[in-house]
């Protein structure tokens, strides 16, 4: 990767890193950050070293973004480190057990407790940095036991970009893991671009601009308990927060790039004239067809939930597939 795509993951890394390492003191007073954010390309090919050296077994909390892109954060923590935070926690614990015994219910709970704030921290200031609200899963709290199992939670993830950086907890090494999609770099190579210049075109570096991305239209939103929308049987209607002529939103990879009318061909498949891309100097005109249905709707949870009638759309960025269009209820 060159310096310029790695300007904007850099700076999001050390945001993140800062935000967790405050949330590690609060629970384990003397925690510190250990050496840089280190920047890999590719879930596939950097998941792998990112957990190089890794004491196992370890405490992993995963949490994963759910607005329409993917990534999201992973913290990994040796056992015995956890075990020393748990009775920081003040958790009881067996004198009698031996040293890599597995966690007891009430370790595992406290530690997870500490966890969650840090990953709550790790998404506020991600959505510090971009500007924007992050949405992310309630975290996943599991034991890994080997680093080829941590190592396929990150390919899973198939997020482009992946930073890393150690911590130590109670004398044990642990690893912050941020598993970062494409939108959020096009999001702060623009932030860091506008910083020094003045723009009436898109300031995209040559790197990115052959980056495919997903492109999608939403219609409207709503919020609902959980338990309404499970309840919703066939042919129920949900009403959107948007009117019939509101403009209709246009995002990209999760970004929300653009707002534009909805129009139909002639041949009866749905379009999308842009009429304003957001954050240009002036208005811009271009069409974009959307895709028939081809899926049912899809069910995404999270923790408040949103009600989004969002068909995606074929963009019209170099290299990017076209996507089905999907309901999507978020919890």
């Amino acid at each position: 990767m060159g310096l310029s795509a790695n300007a904007p993951l850099l700076t999001l890394g050390e945001s993140t890193a800062e935000a967790v390492e405050r949330a590690l003191q609060n629970a384990y007073p003397g925690a510190a950050r250990v050496g840089a954010v280190v920047a890999g390309q590719g879930a596939e090919q950097a998941g792998e070293q990112a957990v190089h050296g890794l004491s196992v077994p370890a405490v992993c909390a995963e949490v994963s973004y759910v607005d329409g892109v993917t990534g999201g954060n992973v913290f990994l923590l040796p056992v015995e480190g956890a075990r020393r935070l748990a009775a920081t926690m003040g958790a009881e614990h067996d004198a009698g057990s031996a040293e890599g015994a597995e966690l007891t219910e009430m370790e595992l709970s406290a530690v997870g407790e500490a966890m969650n704030q840090m990953m709550s921290a790790a998404a506020l200031a991600t959505s510090s940095v971009l500007g924007q609200e992050v949405e992310i899963s309630p975290p996943q709290i599991r034991v890994v036991t080997t680093e080829a199992e941590a190592a396929e939670i990150l390919r899973a993830s198939a997020a482009p970009h992946v930073l890393t950086v150690s911590f130590t907890v109670a004398d044990v090494s642990a690893r912050l893991i941020q598993l970062v999609p494409n939108a959020f770099v096009v999001r702060m190579d623009r932030a860091l671009e506008a910083q020094t210049t003045e723009y009436t075109t898109a300031p995209l570096g040559a790197a990115l601009r052959a980056v495919p991305v997903r492109v999608w239209a939403e219609l409207g939103r709503a919020r609902m308990p959980a338990g309404t929308s499970l309840d919703l049987p066939t042919g129920s209607v949900v009403e959107l927060d948007r009117e019939v002529e509101d403009p209709v939103d246009l995002y990209v990879d999760g970004l929300h790039f653009a707002t534009g009318r909805l129009r139909v061909a002639e041949d009866g498949s749905l379009q999308l004239e842009v009429e304003q891309v957001l954050g240009l100097g002036g208005a811009a005109t271009a069409v974009a067809e959307l895709a028939p249905p081809s899926s049912p709707p899809a069910v995404a949870v999270a923790d408040e939930p949103e009600v989004a009638d969002a068909p995606e759309a074929a963009d019209e960025i170099p290299q990017a597939e076209p996507e089905s269009p999907t309901e999507s209820t978020e919890v």
